[in-house]
């Protein structure tokens, strides 16, 4: 997957840190293994905690970077899904790369505004005419909202997806478009990057230096 000019400092210090602290803990248990009596449970307990905080931090920068190579509303887009995840408000949003979306996508209301928290959680109110298809952002505007998405045809783990996940995939499967996903029914967000899906849990307001928390299951 690649980014273009992608340069969040003080994130590439903290995974530097975190991989730092990680390689320590390790290195220092690895010393006490050839003790009789060391148990290397409680070692490996805790470097999976690390381990976790790291891919937390990873997963913040890597958004952060793919979505401001080709939007500036990229923070306003992480309050928004913050705030329709707090409420358990299912979305679909897609934000165009350098792939044109137009033949794939089966259009839906125009909408030509700027990208705003408060549009998109207007959007995605349940009950709004608007908010059972995906809304489209190119560059800093909504272009369209009720847009139909293309499903994934692949079978996905052992796990139900939900029909705005297979969208998700489907869009990111013929395109280099950015998905973003918040299941209606856990509240959980996820953001599909060339047909993979990246569970995440956005549970502050994020900032440059806030890590985003991967979570185990859709």
């Amino acid at each position: 997957m690649e980014t273009k000019n992608c340069d969040f400092s003080p994130m590439k210090q903290q995974l530097a840190v975190g991989l730092q602290h990680l390689i320590s803990h390790l290195q220092s248990n690895l010393a006490q293994l050839e003790g009789e009596d060391y148990c290397l449970l409680n070692c490996l307990e805790e470097a999976k905690n690390q381990l976790a905080d790291i891919e937390a931090m990873a997963a913040s920068f890597y958004l952060n970077c793919y979505l401001s190579s080709f939007t500036d509303t990229y923070e306003d887009l992480s309050i928004s899904m913050q705030h329709l995840s707090k409420q358990r408000h299912g979305a679909l949003i897609v934000v165009e790369r350098s792939h044109s979306l137009e033949t794939i996508i089966q259009k839906g209301t125009p909408m030509e505004a700027v990208v705003t928290p408060k549009l998109l959680e207007a959007i995605f109110y349940p009950g709004n005419p608007l908010h059972d298809g995906a809304v489209l952002i190119r560059g800093n505007v909504v272009v369209s909202a009720s847009n139909v998405l293309p499903l994934t045809k692949r079978k996905i783990g052992k796990e139900k997806v939900g029909t705005r996940h297979r969208a998700a995939l489907g869009v990111t499967e013929q395109s280099d478009a950015l998905a973003l996903v918040v299941s209606e029914e856990t509240g959980r967000i996820s953001f599909a990057l060339e047909g993979k899906l990246y569970p995440i849990n956005m549970t502050e307001k994020i900032t440059l230096s806030d890590p985003i928390k991967l979570i185990n299951n859709d």
